[in-house]
């Protein structure tokens, strides 16, 4: 069975792209380039799926909000 799960992809202070899987609470990883990033995750998520059910979540959007500090 193929099952799809949303990924957030950030970029951190040092250059790394970070994915973090929000059905699979603790399922996340990095890696220097998208390529390897993308072989990572599957594998994580493969991973996270044999300890864990994923959670029923919908992807609605991001938003950036602007505040003064």
């Amino acid at each position: 069975m193929i099952r799809q799960f949303n990924v957030v992809i950030e970029k951190d202070e040092e250059g790394y792209f970070v994915a973090n899987v929000p059905a699979l609470r603790g399922c996340h990883t990095q890696a220097k380039s998208l390529d390897v990033l993308m072989k990572r995750v599957r594998e994580a998520i493969e991973l996270c799926l044999k300890v864990e059910k994923p959670v029923s979540n919908e992807f609605v959007g991001v938003q950036r909000v602007a505040v003064r500090s």
